[in-house]
């Protein structure tokens, strides 16, 4: 027996014990489909759960030679936007949860990040560099509409002059265009929207919770308007189902007022492989075997390439295709070839302690 479709407004249809675990559950028909009956005659999916984090810093460093960034912020821990193909998946197991429908329905958030982050960057060893908020799981996903935990953290980058790149696929961002417009001014914000296809359609089978395509060329053409740089990143670029969308995103971006432009080849790592395979079969049965045929010839016969160097881009025929096509659409629609640096010079550190608001 097939497992049942995704609950209503969820991506994933699947909530597998994570690789932590010392025993695994298989899924089978035990004649006992009553216990999901109400569920599913209500139509109403698993409601949102938020679990405390109780981690003591937030600023995570990084090193990777694939990222243009060396620090991070991650408000969230899981996404409700339910994004099929998210690499983030993985890291649920972590939390001795399931990368499946548990990511989607269970964040993990922290209520004193503004306050963490404050003294992190008054600590007197601290060196300022780009800070890339919410570059795992979406910053702006449908949960920080009443939470407000990103608006908190870019208030305490905005007050002491820090740096911080964005990436998003959500219209919320359009809130903070106050805070994201002074920021500019002084060089010190740049916001990425993530754009997969512009058939509706087609993003809310990918992405269900997250803003529509229009929706979010509206809210970059809106920041774009109040002076914030904004760019477009196509990712992830999926071989037969929105690859040949590249083009067309990338100009409907340009016409929003995006600046710069680039591409994510589908990642799969870990858990990712299965639930995205499942719900390729689920959507797309007639595509589904040429789709993952063509991503194992981009990743070396694999269903993923975790080397650096590899994993953004892929290798072979279709990756070199890919790349071309990239750079002549942002060769002919005028995108810039690097992204504006972002300014260091301004960066004020907060008080150590009360006692220096006597000074």
């Amino acid at each position: 027996m097939s497992p049942p479709a995704p609950p209503r407004g969820r991506g994933s249809r699947l909530n597998p014990d994570n690789r932590f675990t010392e025993w695994q559950r298989d899924a089978g028909d035990d004649g006992w489909l009553e216990d999901a009956a109400p569920e599913a005659e209500s139509g109403k999916g698993p409601t949102t759960t938020l679990i405390l984090d109780q981690s003591r810093s937030v600023i995570v460093r990084n090193q990777s030679p694939d990222v243009p960034f060396t620090q991070s912020i991650n408000p969230y821990r899981g996404c409700e936007h339910g994004c099929s193909y998210c690499f983030a998946r993985p890291g649920h197991a972590y939390l001795g949860l399931s990368p499946g429908l548990d990511f989607e329905t269970k964040i993990v958030w922290k209520p004193d990040a503004p306050e963490i982050l404050r003294k992190e960057l008054a600590a007197p060893g601290y060196r300022c560099a780009p800070i890339a908020l919410g570059i795992s799981t979406d910053g702006w996903q449908p949960v920080e509409r009443r939470l407000g935990l990103s608006r908190r953290l870019l208030e305490v980058l905005a007050e002491t002059r820090h740096p911080v790149s964005i990436v998003t696929k959500s219209a919320l961002i359009e809130r903070d265009a106050d805070l994201l417009a002074d920021m500019a001014r002084d060089h010190l914000v740049q916001v990425m929207f993530s754009i997969t296809t512009l058939d509706p359609l087609l993003a809310r089978r990918l992405e269900p919770r997250a803003a529509s395509p229009a929706r979010r060329l509206a809210a970059m053409d809106a920041l774009h308007r109040a002076g914030v740089p904004v760019g477009v990143l196509f990712a992830p670029l999926i071989p037969a189902l929105n690859d040949h969308e590249l083009e067309r995103v990338l100009e409907a971006a340009r016409a929003a007022g995006a600046e710069s432009a680039g591409y994510v080849l589908l990642r799969l790592p870990l858990e990712l492989k299965a639930l995205f395979e499942d719900w390729l079969h689920s959507h797309f049965p007639d595509r589904a075997t040429h789709v993952l045929s063509l991503l194992r010839q981009l990743r070396g016969g694999q269903l993923n390439d975790s080397r650096f160097g590899h994993r953004m881009r892929g290798q072979g025929v279709f990756a070199d295709l890919y790349r071309q096509r990239m750079q002549r659409t942002c060769e002919r629609l005028g995108f810039q070839r690097t992204h504006r640096p972002l300014n260091t010079e301004v960066f004020r550190p907060p008080p150590r302690g009360p006692q220096m608001n006597l000074f």
